[in-house]
């Protein structure tokens, strides 16, 4: 599924016009499209109503249409006009001649016919304000989302809630939401979902995204640049295991990681990597942590590195050769989990990536954790850099690369990805509640999926060896991240489903891959 920017889709419904579509008959195809989703989700109800809150905008205009069409199919349907609208507006003559009652904020200012009206009604349309949101909510629809969210809250009434492309009171491209925002049970995304909906808060108030065709000409989003990572896109992306392989047919990942600190970090990325189906697994980890590998999965071989002289025992300048030397003929390399983040680790990242272009048959580099903020202190690391590489920053290391806050980042989280990938010539995975996966040309797939399930220690190790193991097994390092984190949040969903959100860590997602991976196959 593509997703657009506002801007994208305006650009798209100009192309329509200019093939011979007209407006009118967009907004009409539009208006239908909601009628339907509002008929099927009010449910088989006899004599069921429908109201329609009715902005001033486009968005506005798509209710209209869908009241009248609600009407034909045999609804009761009301309008509830928020804002001015045209005199000679000919949809909203449309609805006076289809005797649809049409009651106005203007005449109501309390309400109340609105409240009364919502009392008895099974399906409510929010044609308020749609993308057109472009400043803080207040006055009458301030107003009307007040009284919207008290019959929500009232478990008496609970009328089913249909949003016209966004809940009024989302930002379409950054899913940041207005204070008076209400969440809708379902989002008719017209044409394409925006990219907004695939953002927190967003995707919590969106409730499920309806996808529906409204007359763009066929092949119009074939080159847009978003879309939603999904499981029929990528299962013909997976590496081929034929019945003849061996273990190098599948590749070798090399795992730079751990310190006496953090063990724990090497041992889920290095067996998240075995899992994920690399043919072998190369767990680079400083030799004075050995012993704590004891009950490892015996298939993990090992290169041992030497270990700094500072207490927490981890990698450091001396350690590059010696991985470097590790690297020779294997096809993909993982660095940074449980590293620490200490100058040692920073000149070990930096003696990494100084020779790393020299390593013969190396595909890619996957680039986490503490090696991250090791980036973030070297400015101009990516220069002369050629060797392809993937990026996996959860929001605070991405804070960190980009010199600004969180907060910064987790408001436009899809700028704040793709600027990032452009700009250092890399993937970029900006982990979180909606995945981003941005590719250096601009490119970039979203996941829908935010849960509480994946907050917990150790699961970015997890996401990290998924990874390399892709790359290793011959994935292009754009796909095999977008892959990586769909085996990575579909092994979480499944977790949620059988034991909830509270209890799962990280080594859990191991249990769920097996699954989630054969269906991936196909």
């Amino acid at each position: 599924m593509k997703l657009v920017t506002v801007e994208q889709m305006r650009a798209l419904e100009a192309a329509a016009v200019g093939a011979g579509t007209s407006e009118a008959e967009l907004m009409e195809a539009a208006g239908v499209a909601v009628a339907q989703e509002t008929w099927i989700n009010m449910g088989a109800v006899e004599g069921r109503t429908a109201i329609v809150l009715v902005g001033p905008g486009s968005n506005g205009g798509d209710g209209l249409v869908s009241a009248v069409s609600l009407k034909e199919w045999g609804a009761e349907s009301a309008v509830y006009l928020v804002g001015d609208r045209p005199a000679d507006d000919p949809l909203l003559q449309r609805v006076v001649d289809a005797e649809i009652e049409v009651l106005s904020a203007a005449d109501d200012p309390g309400c109340e016919q609105l409240v009364q009206a919502m009392r008895g009604a099974q399906g409510i349309v929010d044609a308020l304000l749609g993308t057109g949101l472009n400043r803080p909510i207040d006055g009458p629809i301030k107003d009307v989302l007040d009284r919207l969210a008290d019959a929500r809250a009232d478990r008496t009434l609970r009328p089913h809630l249909v949003a016209v492309d966004v809940p009024s009171g989302v930002n379409p491209n950054t899913g940041t939401a207005d204070p008076a925002v209400v969440r809708a049970d379902t989002t008719v995304a017209l044409g394409f979902a925006k990219v907004g909906l695939f953002a927190m808060p967003a995707r919590a108030i969106a409730g499920t995204i309806a996808e529906v065709e409204i007359g763009l000409p066929e092949g119009a989003g074939d080159d847009l640049p978003y879309e939603e990572i999904r499981m029929r896109d990528l299962q013909g992306l997976m590496p081929f295991r034929s019945d003849d392989a061996h273990k190098g047919t599948f590749g070798t990942a090399v795992i730079a990681a751990g310190s006496k600190f953090y063990p724990g970090a090497a041992r889920l990325a290095s067996e998240s990597a075995l899992r994920a189906g690399a043919g072998l697994i190369v767990l680079a980890a400083p030799e004075s942590i050995q012993p704590l590998f004891a009950g490892m999965s015996p298939e993990v071989t090992h290169h041992p590195l030497p270990a700094g002289e500072g207490a927490n025992g981890a990698a450091d300048g001396d350690s590059a050769a010696e991985l470097l030397a590790a690297l020779d003929g294997r096809e993909a390399l993982l660095i940074g989990p449980g590293l620490t983040n200490s100058p040692g680790t920073a000149d070990f990242v930096r003696g990494v990536l100084g020779g790393i272009d020299a390593v013969e048959g190396l595909q890619a580099v996957v680039i986490d954790a503490d090696a991250l903020n090791a980036l973030s202190e070297i400015p101009d690391w990516h220069e002369g850099l050629s060797v392809p590489r993937v990026l996996t920053p959860h929001p605070g290391e991405m804070a960190r690369l980009l010199g600004t806050s969180v907060d910064e980042v987790q408001a436009d989280r899809l700028t704040a990805a793709t600027e990032y990938a452009q700009r250092t010539g890399s993937v970029v995975v900006l982990k979180g509640a909606g995945t981003i996966v941005a590719h250096p040309d601009g490119r970039a797939r979203l996941s829908e999926f935010a849960s509480a399930v994946l907050a917990t220690a150790g699961t970015g190790d997890v996401l990290a060896g998924f990874i390399v193991s892709l790359i290793a097994q011959g994935m292009d390092p754009y796909d095999a991240a977008a892959t990586g984190v769909y085996l990575h949040t579909e092994c979480g969903r499944q977790l949620e489903s059988a034991v909830g959100a509270s209890t799962a860590i990280a080594q859990d997602l191991l249990r769920a891959l097996p699954d989630t991976r054969k269906a991936l196959d196909g």
